[in-house]
């Protein structure tokens, strides 16, 4: 199986979803299409490592309900067990522009590091918030490797540090940009 399907089971491993509700819980750490889930839910269903439920909803399809099987939660333990993690692939927009930054004037390059500032800012308090909430859930607590949320939390966690090495090396970053004696008025 590929990664994805594993990551499906460790979504559903935690909690039933609907293959919208994936997507989201997802976006964490993978980014995957409506094209990409469905076709490996229904591969998973085949398989038996999931099974679902539909539910009626009104002036809509019926929504699947997806749950892992004990066949899923087996599958997922020796995966995690067994499969050393491959390297994981960045592919971020944001890096490729930085390569090439020195072809725009300090001003647009400085503007390009605001602009992902105020987004990492407010990424970092959707986040926090987050954590404040599964912290605050009644039951075992978030830190208790017996919890659900545990694994949901670490990540959270590593994200929000990560958030935060960002923002500190664009904070650094910022005061680079400032015109360089190498320009011209005819060469930018």
């Amino acid at each position: 199986m590929i990664a994805l399907a594993y990551a499906l089971l460790g979504m559903l491993a935690r909690k039933p979803c609907s293959g919208y509700e994936l997507m989201k819980l997802l976006k964490l750490f993978w980014q995957a299409q409506h094209s990409q889930i469905y076709p490996l839910l229904a591969k998973l269903e085949k398989e038996g490592l999931v099974t679902f439920e539909l539910i009626g909803q009104t002036g809509k399809p019926d929504k699947k309900l997806y749950s892992i099987t004990d066949s899923g939660i087996d599958a997922l333990r020796e995966w995690i067990r067994e499969q050393p993690p491959t390297d994981s692939t960045e592919r971020d927009e944001f890096l490729i522009k930085i390569y090439a930054i020195g072809l725009v004037d300090p001003e647009a390059g400085r503007d390009l590091f605001l602009e992902r500032r105020e987004a990492l800012v407010a990424r970092l308090h959707r986040l926090e918030e987050s954590i404040k909430l599964m912290e605050e859930e009644p039951g075992i607590p978030v830190t208790d490797i017996a919890s659900k949320q545990f694994g949901r939390y670490l990540l959270h966690q590593r994200k929000v540090r990560m958030v935060r090495e960002e923002i500190d090396w664009l904070d650094w970053s910022l005061p680079l940009f400032k015109p360089s004696s190498a320009q011209t008025p005819d060469h930018p």
